[in-house]
């Protein structure tokens, strides 16, 4: 009986190491995706594997794409980073509401102490005190 060792260079001491990087998911923009998908329609059946292989796509990716553009859903064949960028616009639009709202409040509030301060002093003058000296 004769054994045969097929993978000689490797060696698999049982020790188990992190993976040196997470791979990163790819994001493609909806003029990226409609040219792909205008591209793999209009070539021959036999072409359609070598753009496939030429951009590193699979098949899904052109179903998912397909399924999204016959719904009406351009929107949905570009990235969906744009949910969040709305949603960070909101919250930057009601911050700055909420600061013109307040800094309206300090103006009013400065506003009410400027006259007070106006009125105290016509009441000393009024009433002969001697006005302490300015700074």
């Amino acid at each position: 009986m004769t054994m045969t060792l097929t993978d000689a260079g490797s060696f698999d001491d049982g020790v188990v190491t992190p993976r040196a990087e997470r791979p990163k998911r790819r994001t493609f923009t909806a003029e990226y995706k409609a040219a792909i998908l205008a591209e793999y329609d209009a070539a021959d059946r036999g072409d359609r594997g070598a753009i496939l292989r030429r951009e590193g796509l699979y098949s899904s990716h052109i179903v998912e794409w397909r399924k999204a553009a016959a719904a009406g859903a351009t929107t949905a064949l570009g990235p969906k980073t744009r949910d969040r960028r709305d949603r960070e616009l909101e919250q930057l639009r009601a911050r700055a509401e909420k600061a013109e709202a307040e800094l309206a409040r300090t103006k009013a509030a400065l506003d009410i102490v400027g006259k007070a301060h106006a009125l105290l002093e016509t009441l000393s003058e009024s009433t002969g005190t001697p006005k302490p000296p300015q700074r």
